[in-house]
């Protein structure tokens, strides 16, 4: 069955619109976030990395999930691409990707190529070349008070203060940990509590949707019970996601030599490559990558992508400069790489704009 190219919609049930519904009580969220949420004196936000919707109801049919399954479920719309380090801005500042400029995984910026979520270029970090908060500018949480319920080891991190700065950044050691940070952080007057779980998304990389993801998806009904239950009365709970995820096993293709003398170099990710070429071969290049990809992935211009709204209807003049030429999305479950530059064998995927990768839960409850 070929797959069917999901485009979000900025102005509807979409990640980046979570935030802005919460915290000003906009009428964007009106109709998919339920009332009583949307009004509630105190919301905790929990953010389940890799936490697909085709993924979540699939466990959920197994009888996984049976805290999760007490809660409303209704699909919501991510952003493009489908990756980490994007949607969680997006879901923190509330724009769509044009606006606040983390375009991708890896992102052209100036001379270099940025991996955002380690805010490193080549093998070394340069949060001293490429300033966080003048690379993503837009205030996270509208600039106000937030708590973030975040792994320890990410407190000090580039991506950190590029999508969490000025939130109250309470590092957790271990998960066990999270129901208690966020009980004592609505003790502390904030209205909102944003908390982020990793461990998901690593499981699926490695292990892909399986057994293993079942087992820690079990695992994260658990946690989110824990956090219901820690949570005091009149307060609303949301669970969410960043994307989904797709198994591509060693389905690895290896872009063509002769594509690649024609490409100054690729940002992007393996399952949404951006082609950054010479000016003059653009069109060529164009209809060469449909010719030998287009059985198997989207081929589109970056005029046509900003056409569509891909990245939302404002895109800022950084956020053009960053993207690439043409951009080659994965439509099978497969992955993209330059020869040689294979990287770590995944087992487990995203970045595309397939169902599976774009649709997300919002699980919500609220606590009388």
């Amino acid at each position: 069955m070929t797959a069917n190219l999901v485009i979000p919609d900025y102005a509807g049930a979409c990640l980046s619109n979570i935030t802005p519904a919460l915290l000003e009580h906009d009428i964007i969220g009106s109709g998919w976030i339920p009332d009583n949420i949307l009004k509630a004196p105190k919301v905790v936000l929990v953010l389940v990395d890799g936490l697909g919707y085709q993924q979540f109801q699939a466990s959920e049919q197994k009888g996984l999930t049976p805290n999760l399954t007490t809660m409303d479920l209704q699909r919501i719309i991510t952003v493009a691409p489908s990756t980490t380090a994007t949607a969680l801005t997006s879901l923190t500042t509330g724009r769509p990707p044009g606006e606040h400029g983390i375009v991708g995984y890896k992102v052209k910026a100036g001379n270099k190529v940025l991996n955002t979520l380690r805010w490193t270029a080549g093998k070394g970090g340069v949060a001293d070349e490429i300033d966080p908060s003048s690379f993503q500018p837009v205030i996270p949480f509208l600039g106000k008070e937030v708590s973030a319920i975040s792994p320890a080891e990410f407190a000090n991190s580039g991506f950190s203060s590029a999508h969490l700065r000025g939130a109250d950044y309470q590092g957790y050691y271990l998960p066990s940990n999270m129901p208690e940070l966020i009980s004592n952080s609505l003790r502390h007057n904030s209205r909102l509590v944003y908390a982020y779980y990793d461990g998901l998304d690593k499981v699926g990389h490695v292990h892909g949707v399986g057994p293993y993801l079942d087992a820690e998806i079990a695992f994260i009904d658990y946690l989110v019970g824990a956090i219901f239950q820690a949570l005091p009365s009149k307060t609303g709970l949301i669970v969410t996601a960043d994307h989904g995820m797709v198994n591509v096993g060693d389905s690895v293709i290896l872009i063509d030599d002769g594509i690649m003398n024609r490409t100054s170099f690729l940002s992007g990710e393996a399952r949404f490559l951006w082609f950054h070429t010479e000016r003059g071969v653009g069109d060529s290049l164009l209809f060469d990558l449909e010719d030998l990809y287009g059985n198997c992935a989207w081929v589109r211009s970056k005029e046509q992508i900003l056409d569509e709204g891909w990245f939302g209807r404002q895109v800022s003049n950084e956020a053009k400069q960053r993207l690439g030429d043409i951009a080659l999305l994965a439509r099978d479950p497969i992955a993209f790489a330059e020869r040689g530059r294979a990287g770590p064998k995944l087992v487990g995927r995203h970045g595309s704009l397939t169902a599976a990768e774009m649709y997300v839960p919002l699980i919500t409850m609220f606590k009388d």
